[in-house]
């Protein structure tokens, strides 16, 4: 457990048989709440032969449909809402990068429950009241800033509300608001760490000592360069909008080994992508959530499609989860091999040369696959490599990414800055230029 017992709620220290006996209730009440309130999921439950009363232990639920992304498109706006629209005090959206967006609604206690798990998750991040939180999330339908927003403001932290964007503006802030916290997409931090060498200045010589950061895939090679380059504490963060927004699970500074899972909330499960069997923990699955707690958009077993396992608490009793190694639906199929862009990523980061700005794009030559990768060296170093050392860099790391991923790939090796930025929100890490 960790050394800062005394300042966890019972519930993170609490045995898993206590754990457990709370989810059931809570789990018996989330069913009996959507399928009285909620006709998609009466219908669906009906058609399937279920009733909330089946529920008898936790692994009954496998007994239940899925729910998925499309079934939110379906009844978009509010068709999945489990309260009159009197009660909901907020709305948010997701980005909607395919088809309608997804939306989710909040009640005042929704609001206050996510406040309270923000702020556990920044405490097991190692923020408390002392801290000043640079919160660089995108605020707006994103879940991102108000989230954090909400959160840091329950810890008693100060909060300055800057969004994302606006990057030199970012480190001018820094320079003169002296934040110690800040939270933002791991892609977005190094890119303000870019700027910070633009202007002058050393990265690792600001008063920041953490970073909160989600919204997007990231390696452990990752988490080293932004600690190496910012003198940092990198913290993962996970969250999705559909189950409450950032704040369903986050690491521990202590032991930086996997989010724990806020399991008096959030029931996870790990699946077997294709055939929907529930897989035990240690496999690695596809992760689905069901909420316990939540009134206007309850959630029963969604499939996130992240990939990744359940873990045994450390720093918690509480399951873990590992970082997330990908998604079940965007991995690359390329010549036949699957291909996650986080693999390429830890290829890359495994040159002390290269950071973490990158975009792979994928085109069709001919009848045949074409990967191009395209990275930056490190800021640093950008004005002493030449382009004769760029290629020798690119066609070693090509050798590691056909040895190590197996799939061949023609790796250019560029400047700072010569790779598309998204300076609001998730990075583009892939473009598929290939005939649908």
């Amino acid at each position: 457990m960790s050394k800062q017992d005394s300042n966890l709620e019972p519930i993170e220290k609490a045995s898993r048989d206590e754990l457990q006996a709370l989810q059931l209730k809570r789990m018996q009440w989330s069913l009996q709440h959507v399928y009285d309130n909620v006709p998609h999921y009466r219908q669906k439950y009906d058609a399937a032969g279920v009733h909330p009363g089946d529920l008898k232990q936790l692994s009954d639920l496998a007994k239940f449909p899925f729910t998925t992304k499309l079934d939110l498109r379906d009844t978009y706006p509010y068709g999945m809402f489990a309260t009159p629209m009197k009660d909901v005090v907020r709305v948010h959206a997701s980005s909607g990068t395919t088809g309608k967006p997804t939306v989710v609604g909040y009640t005042k206690n929704d609001i206050a429950m996510w406040a309270q798990l923000m702020a556990r998750s920044m405490r097991g991040a190692g923020c408390s009241a002392d801290d000043i939180i640079l919160n660089s999330y995108g605020y707006g339908l994103f879940t991102g800033g108000l989230g954090a927003h909400y959160g840091g403001e329950f810890l008693g932290a100060t909060v300055i509300p800057m969004s994302g964007g606006q990057t030199e503006k970012q480190v001018q802030l820094i320079q003169d608001f002296k934040p110690t916290v800040i939270m933002c997409t791991p892609s977005y931090v190094l890119t303000i760490a870019d700027e910070m060498i633009k202007q002058g200045m050393k990265p690792n010589g600001s008063t920041l000592r953490v970073g909160l950061f989600g919204a997007e895939p990231w390696t452990n090679e990752m988490r080293r360069e932004i600690e190496e380059r910012l003198g940092i504490d990198a913290v993962d963060i996970y969250g999705l909008s559909e189950v409450m927004g950032p704040g369903v699970a986050c690491e521990c500074v202590e032991t930086k080994d996997g989010p724990h899972i806020w399991e008096d909330h959030f029931y996870p499960e790990i699946i077997h992508p294709e055939t929907g069997e529930v897989l035990p923990d240690g496999e690695i699955g596809e992760l689905v959530f069901t909420s316990l707690s939540k009134e206007a958009l309850p959630i029963i077993r969604y499939r996130t499609r992240d990939l990744t396992r359940l873990l045994p608490g450390t720093a918690r009793t509480m399951r873990r989860m590992e970082k997330i190694t990908g998604r079940s639906d965007d991995m690359l199929i390329i010549r036949g091999v699957n291909v996650f862009p986080t693999q390429i990523e830890e290829v890359l980061l495994k040159n002390p040369n290269l950071c973490a700005q990158y975009q792979l794009q994928v085109s069709r030559d001919g009848h045949l696959d074409k990967l191009d990768v395209y990275v930056e060296v490190r800021a640093d170093l950008s004005s002493s490599i030449g382009e004769q050392k760029r290629r020798e860099i690119g066609a070693e790391v090509k050798h590691h990414i056909k040895a190590l991923v197996g799939v061949s790939a023609d790796v250019h090796v560029v400047e700072t800055d010569k790779v598309e930025r998204t300076l609001v929100g998730k990075a583009k890490r892939v473009i598929d230029r290939r005939p649908k």
